[in-house]
């Protein structure tokens, strides 16, 4: 089938039309591409297809740097030129918001890049490929839960670029002398190149000294930990994280402020383009002094901290023991003050009164039934949405428009460049 791309569907495929009025979702197409497509699944609706051959390429395709791009899941849009990538992230929310949230009157504003499109992330997570040479570190294949081993990563600062490479050949040095296996490893470095290196296991034996060595020397590690974990494969608690050297935690710098961040903590993974965000939420909240915020999923403090900076009277609210605890040593180090209270949002939400401004900062899957009903109920004048995700966005739009808010501004911050992944930033009012 000949097809031309008109546009970027959330989730990194091309869009077109077949002859038949059918969508055809392509992967690897970029939006003025004309292809010659492979179809690979036929539905009613619509229709999946690759590549076959680039007819005519659009003069907004590039050249993908990454040599595991295509293969590697990590990243969908290498070959889409930039400005597109952001436009297309604009559209995504606005769709979502038109088709899901039913908001017809109001119009995105553009989504602001990052700083920095290649070089950004300050934390990856890799997983361990089993090769003929042993143990291997990488991330999933596109469309596929098998591991690809990688050398490098182009997402990372260019000081820790190799690292993966590094620290594959000392888990292989390791796995004959590790009695638990290591199932994946987290890699962080700040921006004065602090790295932290967390390795994820079950419970059971390790060499705690040896592990602390090798993995120390093979990148240049400030702190080891061991995160240890229990439960399924797809529901697994964090057990307890042992100290294998170092101070036990990382340090980055974001907004002015210094955030200490443990393990199993959150915390965003573009610190430039994190700023921007956190700069669209203080605007958003447009504190005048007296202003009663509760900050929901507060975790280490992200926007706690300016927030309460800003004469605001904060009640933070998380659930994660290590984020609470990372939460009260930042604040203490800005010598800044908010009110604690530890627990599931839903529950907290219930409880609190007289709130001016909610900011909620929900994972992927968006607000629980009952977190969403408690902030219809707790009234307060604003609510300063930051989501991940533009459906479960637009679907806790809705909730609040037919509970008598109004959606008053969306915004969007590109902390994932080079993947259809967007932050967006929604404010609402109540009616009066």
């Amino acid at each position: 089938m000949r097809v031309v791309i008109d546009s970027l569907a959330y989730g990194g495929a091309g869009v077109a039309r077949a002859e038949d009025g059918r969508i055809v979702f392509v992967e690897g197409a970029c939006p003025g591409d004309t292809l010659e497509v492979t179809i690979a699944e036929e539905h009613p609706r619509f229709i999946r297809a690759t590549v076959a051959e680039v007819l005519d390429a659009s003069p907004d395709r590039v050249t993908p740097p990454c040599p595991y791009f295509g293969v590697c899941g990590g990243c969908q849009w290498q070959h889409v030129g930039y400005d597109v990538q952001i436009e297309s992230k604009r559209i995504a929310i606005q769709d979502a918001l038109t088709r899901i949230g039913k908001q017809t009157d109001v119009e995105v504003s553009a989504v602001e890049a990052s700083p920095d499109q290649y070089g950004y992330r300050n934390k990856i997570e890799l997983s361990v490929a089993n090769t003929p040479k042993g143990p291997a570190l990488g991330f999933a294949r596109h469309g596929s839960n098998d591991v690809i081993a990688i050398d490098a990563c182009l997402l990372l600062p260019k000081n820790v670029r190799k690292a993966p490479r590094s620290l594959s050949g000392a888990l292989r040095y390791l796995s004959s002398r590790i009695p638990t296996p290591v199932e994946r490893v987290s890699l962080r470095v700040s921006r004065k190149g602090e790295v932290e290196v967390d390795l994820w296991t079950a419970p059971g034996g390790f060499p705690r000294q040896l592990a602390a060595k090798v993995i120390g020397d093979a990148v240049g590690a400030r702190t080891v930990t061991r995160v240890i974990t229990k439960g399924e494969a797809e529901a697994r608690k964090v057990s307890r994280v042992e100290v294998l050297s170092g101070p036990g935690a990382w340090k980055e710098k974001l907004g002015g402020y210094e955030y200490l961040v443990s393990a199993p903590s959150f915390f965003q993974v573009n610190t430039r383009a994190a700023e921007l965000l956190q700069s669209a939420v203080l605007a958003a909240v447009d504190a005048d002094g007296t202003t009663l915020v509760a900050d929901l999923y507060a975790g280490v403090g992200t926007f706690t901290l300016p927030l309460a900076a800003a004469s605001c009277e904060v009640v933070a609210v998380e659930s994660s023991s290590h984020a609470l605890a990372d939460l009260r040593r930042n604040l203490d180090s800005a010598g800044l003050e908010a009110d604690i209270m530890p627990g599931d949002a839903g529950r907290i939400a219930e409880e609190i009164e007289g709130v001016d401004t909610i900011v909620v900062d929900p994972p992927r899957s968006g607000l629980s039934e009952r977190a969403g009903r408690a902030l219809v109920e707790a009234r307060p004048e604003t609510i300063v949405y930051v989501s991940c995700d533009p459906a479960t966005l637009a679907r806790d739009v809705r909730t609040f428009t037919e509970a008598g808010y109004h959606l008053d501004s969306v915004s969007g911050v590109d902390l994932f460049p080079q993947t259809y992944h967007v932050e967006t930033v929604a404010t609402l009012a109540r009616k009066a």
